[in-house]
């Protein structure tokens, strides 16, 4: 039996702070109703949620792990590649002030999408792929248009792998990769 296996039904949510490091905003739901989230991983989540947190509209972000099989991973055991999960920023925003569609812009255009997912190869590198979890039928439709839209943009032979699926649960990780950029700037970009 595997460590994950083993640790199933010990496992506990992650500690992380009430507040946002950089915005000071709450972390952790529950966020009042005018406000919805998005979920993206597009290789180390360090400086992907930066680039969230950076955008006006967007309320809050955390760093996680979601669409793997282990409940309430550790940053080890993605790193262990055995359990799935990918590295993910959960962005909460106000729709009326960003729309679903700029945060996509974000996404595709800080990162490269052409990241394969090599079909059921669990590496150590599968956490850094390119993946849009969606939170309903309406974020579905737009990140499947957007991803076509991208994808007509690319030239030659160059493909978007990135995955689109409903989200999952999302696993906090640690509170010292919680807003890593801004609490490391020196070492980080």
């Amino acid at each position: 039996m595997s460590r994950a296996t083993a640790d199933l039904h010990q496992r506990v949510p992650m500690q992380v702070p009430d507040r946002h490091f950089v915005r000071g905003t709450s972390l952790q739901p529950p966020f009042s109703k005018t406000l919805e989230t998005a979920t993206f991983g597009m290789g180390c989540f360090w400086g992907a949620e930066k680039r969230f947190w950076e955008m006006a509209g967007v309320y809050s972000t955390a760093v996680g792990y979601a669409g793997g099989t282990l409940e309430h991973p550790t940053y080890a055991d993605v790193c262990s590649g055995t359990t799935g999960h990918a590295e993910v920023v959960l962005v909460v925003y106000d729709p009326q002030l960003v729309s679903y569609e700029q945060l996509l812009d974000s996404f595709w255009q800080g990162h490269s999408p052409g990241r394969s997912l090599r079909s059921g190869d669990e590496s150590s590198d599968y956490q850094y792929r390119s993946v849009i979890f969606t939170n309903s039928g309406v974020q579905m439709a737009a990140a499947r248009a957007s991803r076509e839209r991208y994808q007509s943009s690319l030239s030659g032979d160059s493909r978007v792998s990135t995955q689109i699926a409903t989200a999952p649960a999302f696993y906090y990780a640690e509170e010292k990769h919680q807003q890593y950029s801004a609490k490391h700037s020196g070492r980080f970009r």
